[in-house]
């Protein structure tokens, strides 16, 4: 299938979800995020926020763990610039916080995060192939993104679901990620 394809389709199965089908998967994405991933080496871990309205998999209780119990890891935050780009400020709390236009809670202010120091970046996804080919919603955001990062960056997907066998119309910008974090476990790609 095309991304097109996949997009609508898993877009559709998300909404399908049951309240308590939802915060389960949330709940194994979480158990298996801290079961797989060292986080020893992370200084700066970047994360989306999750759009509520779309029911994207939810990475809040991930932000307040390593908060809580890894106090040498900062978190990063994006937010969309009017140049289309993302920008990266460190999470300060919930203050920093306001919506964007799309439901998504974005930096409000803060100190720049430069994609260099990334070590670790938690990237939202539709659904994925077993390749560690992503479908997005589209923009491009974190392929431009993906690509401003050291190659040693891990890039972790986190999927409501599992992977689809194989994303046909993978381009060249298209940026695979390393691992995906799945409410099955966690799937190494490379």
């Amino acid at each position: 299938m095309t991304k097109k394809e996949l997009r609508r389709l898993f877009l559709e199965k998300r909404k399908a979800l049951s309240e308590g089908d939802f915060a389960q998967r949330n709940m194994a994405l979480y158990s298996h995020f801290f079961a797989s991933v060292d986080l020893s080496f992370v200084h700066v871990l970047h994360t989306y926020l999750p759009m509520v309205n779309s029911r994207e998999a939810d990475t809040w209780m991930i932000v307040d763990r390593v908060r809580r119990e890894f106090p040498h890891v900062h978190i990063s935050i994006p937010r969309v610039s009017h140049d289309h780009a993302l920008e990266n400020f460190f999470y300060e709390g919930p203050q920093q916080l306001k919506s964007s236009a799309w439901g998504i809670p974005e930096p409000k202010h803060g100190v720049p995060t430069e994609a260099e120091k990334i070590d670790m970046i938690l990237v939202p996804l539709v659904t994925i192939d077993k390749f560690g080919h992503r479908v997005g919603y589209g923009k491009g955001y974190y392929d431009r993104l993906l690509k401003l990062v050291r190659p040693d960056c891990q890039k972790i997907g986190i999927s409501l679901f599992v992977p689809v066998d194989k994303i046909e119309d993978v381009g060249a910008n298209d940026m695979a990620l390393d691992s995906c974090i799945t409410p099955e476990g966690t799937i190494v790609f490379r």
